[in-house]
């Protein structure tokens, strides 16, 4: 089966879903449910179904401390109306808390979403996250390198760095010089 360019979803819209809670990167049920063109509804229902194949590691439902917090967050990035993508009762409060699924669990999600569209967008989400792991991995080993590095030549760039300072230093007491043209009278 080829892909249709004009149905994946661009990888940096995906990035923008993925969060890191319980230090885990995970992506909310109602950002998947949009993704795979499904109701929340429908996805919950999904995975209440095939329990056995969610796990904890897989997928986990928000406490509602962990909502509040989060919600808390996402409302100060940025001022959207975050109260008409989640339901809410009579009384203001969210009535249901949502499912989170780690990448495990977004894979898992394709054996019971069967659409075409949601197997398009889980296997553009999986390449996502497979992306995302792999420069998470390479900043880690050039931060190593960098640190490896400035261990070697600490006392090198030290020297350095106090003569940079010393001549930053010497340049602000300098008096300045003006600038520009003058015309003589």
């Amino acid at each position: 089966m080829k892909n249709n360019p004009k149905n994946l979803v661009p990888s940096e819209i995906i990035i923008n879903k993925i969060f890191l809670i319980r230090g885990k990167k995970v992506m909310f049920d109602k950002d998947l449910s949009k993704l795979y063109n499904v109701e929340t509804k429908a996805l919950k229902q999904q995975v209440r179904r095939n329990q056995e194949r969610f796990p904890g590691d897989f997928m986990f439902e928000l406490t509602k401390k962990e909502f509040k917090n989060w919600k808390a967050q996402i409302i100060n990035i940025n001022d959207l109306s975050l109260r008409s993508q989640i339901v809410t009762s009579k009384r203001g409060g969210s009535r249901y808390l949502p499912y989170v699924f780690t990448e495990q669990g977004v894979a898992m999600l394709s054996s019971v979403l069967r659409s075409k569209k949601a197997i398009q967008s889980n296997i553009q989400i999986i390449r996502t996250f497979t992306k995302l792991r792999e420069m998470l991995l390479s900043h880690k080993q050039l931060r190593e390198k960098i640190e490896k590095i400035e261990t070697k030549y600490d006392q090198k760039f030290k020297t350095i760095f106090q003569v940079i300072k010393k001549l930053i230093q010497e340049k602000i007491n300098l008096p300045q010089k003006e600038i520009g043209f003058k015309i003589k009278k």
